[in-house]
This record gives C-alpha cells, sequence and structure tokens, in this order.
C-alpha cells in the first residue's frame, strides 16, 4: 500500500477507526515521551513495567462488569502506586523488590478476573497486545482529556521533579517532601500507561514509555530538549507504525515498537556525541594526540652529568649585591603555608561559594537554584 492510498483510508468515512487509533497512538506518544524522561532521568523504567502490569486488574475488571476501561485502569495504577510508595518507606526491603512483588500480583489478578469474562481469550489478547479498532469514540476524548492533564502537572512541577531525580538526599535537605512528589510521578506514570494500553497493549506499553526518552538521552545532554525529542520520536513510530501495520496486515504495538527499537539501535551507534561510533573515534584521536607510549625527554641534570661527577650544589636565594645577604622574600618557607593568612583566605572563599550557590545552600531550608539550574543541563 503506498502512502497515498493510507492518507486515502485514513480520510475514509467507512474506516473512521483508524483515524482515531492514529489519534490515540500519537497522543499516548507525546504524553509517554514527556512522562518517559523523567522516567529515564530517574532509572526508574523497573516501575514504568510495575505501573504497566498494575492497571491490568482495573481493565479488567471494567471491561467484565462493561464499565470504562480507562477509569479501571486509572483507579487500578493509582492504588498500586499508593501501595509502592507507602510500603518503600521500609528500608529494610528496597524499592525494587516491593515493585516485583505488587506488579506480579497485580498482574495476576487481571487475569483471574478476566478469565470470568465470555471470550476470554480474544480479550485477554486485545488487553495483552492492543487493537487498533478497539478505540470507541469517547475514549478518544478520555485519552487527549487525560494526557493534557498529565502535561499540565508534569510542567508545573518539572523544577522538583528533577531536583528529586538528581539528588535526593539534596532535594530532601531543601524541604521538598520527596514521598508526595514520588506518589505524584508514579500516578502520572500510570495515567500514561492506561491511555497507551488500547492501541498498544498491556505488555508493549513500556517501550512507548521509555524507548523514545532513553533514545533521545543519547542524542541530547539538555533535557528540555530530550523533551522535545522524546514525543517526537514516539509519534514518528506511532505514524509510520500504524501505516506498516495497516498496509501489511500486521499487529500494531508490535511494529511501532520494532520502529521504537530500530531508532534506538541507530542512535545507540551513530549518535553525534554519545554514539558507539562517535565514542570509537574520540578515543582513537586521543589515543593519537597522546603518541605513543615512550619514555620523555631526560632533563635531570644528575643523569647528564659524567659518571663520578659531584653533584650540583644546591640552589641558594639570590643575593643582593650591595650588601651580600640574601634578599628577603615575601613567600613564605617551603611547607609553612602561612597558618593565620590561609585560614582567613580559606574562611572568605567559603563564604563566596555558599553566596554563590543561594539560601539553599547554608541549610536554611530555602530552594537551591544551583541544583535545579541542572535540569536543562546534565550529563
Amino acid at each position: 500500500m503506498s502512502p497515498i492510498d493510507f492518507l486515502t483510508d485514513l480520510l475514509n468515512p467507512d474506516l473512521a477507526f483508524l483515524a482515531k487509533a492514529l489519534a490515540v497512538a500519537v497522543m499516548s506518544s507525546i504524553v509517554c515521551g514527556v512522562v518517559g524522561s523523567y522516567v529515564v532521568l530517574r532509572g526508574m523504567a523497573f516501575i514504568g513495567d510495575a505501573v504497566a502490569h498494575a492497571v491490568f486488574p482495573g481493565l479488567a475488571v471494567a471491561f467484565v462488569v462493561s464499565g470504562d476501561l480507562v477509569l479501571g485502569g486509572t483507579v487500578a495504577g493509582l492504588l498500586t502506586a499508593v501501595l509502592v510508595a507507602l510500603f518503600s518507606q521500609n528500608r529494610r526491603l528496597k524499592e525494587d523488590s516491593i515493585i516485583g512483588v505488587l506488579f506480579v500480583a497485580a498482574f495476576a489478578l487481571g487475569v483471574v478476573v478476566i478469565s470470568q469474562a465470555p471470550g476470554y481469550a480474544g480479550s485477554l489478547q486485545q488487553f495483552l497486545f492492543g487493537s487498533i479498532a478497539g478505540v470507541p469514540d469517547r475514549d478518544l476524548y478520555v485519552v487527549a482529556g487525560v494526557g493534557g492533564l498529565v502535561l499540565v502537572v508534569m510542567f508545573a512541577f518539572h523544577k522538583e521533579f528533577v531536583a528529586i531525580s538528581l539528588d535526593r538526599e539534596s532535594a530532601r535537605a531543601m524541604g521538598l517532601r520527596v514521598f508526595w512528589f514520588d506518589l505524584v510521578l508514579y500516578v502520572l506514570v500510570a495515567l500514561a500507561v492506561v491511555i497507551s494500553v488500547q492501541t498498544i497493549g498491556n505488555i508493549l506499553v513500556l517501550a512507548l514509555l521509555v524507548t523514545p526518552a532513553a533514545t533521545a538521552r543519547l542524542l541530547t545532554d539538555r533535557l528540555a530538549v530530550m523533551m522535545v525529542l522524546a514525543p517526537i520520536i514516539g509519534g514518528g513510530a506511532a505514524l509510520f507504525g500504524l501505516y506498516l501495520s495497516w498496509s501489511w496486515d500486521l499487529p500494531t504495538g508490535g511494529v511501532i515498537v520494532l520502529l521504537l527499537t530500530a531508532v534506538f539501535l541507530l542512535a545507540w551507534f551513530g549518535a553525534p556525541r554519545h554514539g558507539l561510533i562517535a565514542q570509537s573515534r574520540l578515543r582513537a584521536r586521543r589515543r593519537r594526540a597522546l603518541g605513543p607510549d615512550e619514555p620523555g625527554p631526560v632533563t635531570d641534570s644528575a643523569l647528564s652529568r659524567p659518571t663520578g661527577s659531584p653533584p650540583s650544589p644546591p640552589t641558594t636565594p639570590p643575593s643582593n649585591t650591595t650588601t651580600g645577604w640574601p634578599t628577603p622574600s615575601l613567600d613564605p618557607p617551603p611547607g609553612v603555608e602561612g597558618g593565620a593568612d590561609r585560614r582567613s583566605g580559606e574562611a572568605e572563599a567559603g563564604q563566596q561559594a555558599v553566596g554563590e550557590l543561594g539560601p539553599g545552600a547554608g541549610g536554611d531550608g530555602g530552594f537551591d537554584p544551583v541544583l535545579v539550574g541542572r535540569a536543562d543541563q546534565f550529563d
């Protein structure tokens, strides 16, 4: 099928589900790209996977009772996010252990619930792998509304999310309520997953959340640019994935994920600064600049003396030609660094550094602009 034929089908009223599927896929990609930037920055891909599985029982219950799928998935995702945040406060167990227990239990509960519905096999396949024909008109508006709400909250708490992502302990020392912001981020991840499940499926939705952001991370060092590139990569993969799946009768979710993976591999090898090829060239240039590992020229006068000759006399301070006495020096003798003056200079340097760091650096609980300023510039 040519792109012109695909565009004709998109505009065909008899194939309205195709246009709705494209709209949901693009909107989901945009939301997941922005949310996924924080997920990748914090290294919480496992949490995204847990939330993706945790929404499954809510979707299953909503399907069995003929309720709203988005609402059911949202409730299940919120409940799981709250449980993860609460149980993670126990320092005896790490966060990943809590997540592993909860998301497996939630997924098993979803399988048990969906098995009670008529047409069990077909319903399970639709939830796990998505269906472009299963997007009703009302869900189109729900996805748009929920996606817009997620983006608004994300940008409203952007600085706080970045501060917590870069250094949790420093953010807590600055007075940020880390627990509540963690909870808000978990909820936003759950909402992004819920609005993406119908198009790409419950199993593959993690790729839409992580892969575009990880690809953008290889292409830029700035968070703002990363949050723009990730939705573009995800939206482009959704568009071309839907085109290929419609042309060749392939699963939409699988094709979208494969395209995202292909783009990630291209960035992994060919990114201008952080790609494998660029890093190899950089290492090669450094080796050429350093040259072969050969000993440098011998400059020690002792080694250049003839064998058996006496050592050179020690260097003496320059003498005053008038009196013959050594010229006084303003520098302290070797090993003596001027105790009082040195301590005074260090104190002034410390006060200057604290002044440059802002009110948060002095321990008064204020907001540290230097730490938060790393939002747009991180490595």
